[in-house]
């Protein structure tokens, strides 16, 4: 008799405690740290979203008038939020959900990752945090240090192994944390969407044949060719009728459309971007997805084209970055289920396509007679 579970079995996000790539920075007094990680993002910040996390020492009282949870203000150059009440990893994580890297002070915070360093002012401090350092991946030596302390010596000796440099060397910090995110870059997954009842058309989209063979599986060999692995977005009850060369994402997330179907590939395979394309492009072609891709901005929440017809981003030839997952539920729970809506409101890349043609839309009857009597 197999185990009774609960609950269903959803693969999450890869996320520590504040973001997807987190590292505290732990074993010198705070003023270093802060030093240090604006130091990081300086010559992080015009590639990469990055964010702080701190405590502060000083008692303030509470500024937040009498019975107010939660204060905006505009501060003309950044916003700024203040509120009462317990934020837990939870809270967190949507909070900086679109931020590629995440720098924490390690004297009161831990992270998923660290940056150790060796200063003979916070030894003991450190020596007592010990149980922190759960993934040290880099050691940075302050002015008239040279060797670790004798205790993580005793401890942790592989620490001696590790890439090193002096604390006050902050671009080579820098480079390190860059190197780690270029290497931590999600995997492109390609996402035909072959799902649709195709009302307007009278007849399955996925199966009109432009290239000798369906559109479906033509988009879908476009995808192979570009992207490490793809699927063809479909409606359940077509699950059976799907030729074995196709892999098949059944749609989870039902009368959504294209949405639901770019929401259920992220719950497949939430650490993925995934490269969409809808059958109702037929002019698309592998020099249209390779310039996508060459001009992908993983630091964005997608990557699209503006559509020739109008200014607006077109949804269904995009790459949707992992952090979009997030964002496309969260409109969702505001009543919105258009992804067009959701690259508007949200920090994308808009590229110009050099062939407007890639972007031309059949979804009627007469649109397809028209492509096909000027390729005659």
């Amino acid at each position: 008799m197999s185990k009774h579970t609960k609950h269903a079995k959803l693969t999450r996000p890869f996320s520590g405690n504040f973001g997807r790539q987190e590292w505290a920075i732990i074993g010198t007094p705070c003023g270093n740290i802060q030093q240090l990680a604006a130091g990081v993002i300086r010559e992080l910040g015009t590639r990469w979203k990055a964010a702080y996390i701190d405590a502060d020492h000083h008692d303030d009282e509470n500024t937040l008038p009498a019975g107010t949870y939660l204060q905006y203000t505009d501060k003309i150059q950044y916003h700024r939020l203040d509120f009462q009440g317990k934020l837990t990893p939870f809270q967190f994580r949507p909070l900086l959900n679109e931020q590629d890297l995440v720098l924490i002070n390690g004297n009161h915070f831990a992270a998923e990752k660290q940056i150790l360093v060796i200063d003979s002012k916070k030894a003991d401090s450190l020596q007592r945090k010990m149980d922190r350092l759960t993934d040290v991946q880099l050691v940075l030596y302050t002015e008239g240090t040279e060797a670790l302390h004798p205790f993580l010596m005793e401890q942790m000796p592989q620490l001696a192994e590790l890439p090193a440099f002096s604390f006050s060397d902050i671009e080579a910090v820098a480079r390190f944390l860059e190197n780690q995110l270029q290497e931590a870059l999600p995997a492109i997954y390609g996402l035909v969407l072959a799902g649709g009842k195709s009302q307007r058309m009278g007849k399955d989209k996925g199966l009109l044949d432009y290239h000798g063979m369906p559109q479906r599986e033509y988009a879908y060999s476009l995808l192979q060719e570009v992207c490490e692995e793809t699927f063809l977005s479909v409606r359940p009850d077509q699950v059976t009728d799907i030729p074995d060369t196709l892999q098949p994402l059944p749609d989870v997330m039902l009368g959504l459309g294209p949405y639901g179907a770019i929401l259920s590939a992220f719950q497949a395979h939430p650490d993925k971007a995934w490269l969409v394309l809808a059958c109702d492009l037929p002019l698309v072609s592998t020099e249209a997805l390779r310039f996508l891709i060459a001009h992908r901005n993983p630091a964005k929440m997608a990557t699209a084209f503006q559509s020739p017809v109008n200014e607006f981003p077109d949804p269904l030839l995009t790459i949707w970055e992992p952090k979009s997952y997030l964002t496309l539920l969260q409109f969702l729970a505001q009543g919105y289920s258009c992804p067009r809506k959701a690259l508007i409101n949200s920090d994308i890349e808009l590229l110009q396509a050099p062939n407007p043609d890639w972007l031309k839309n059949v979804n009627t009857e007469e649109e397809y007679l028209n492509l096909m009597n000027q390729r005659s």
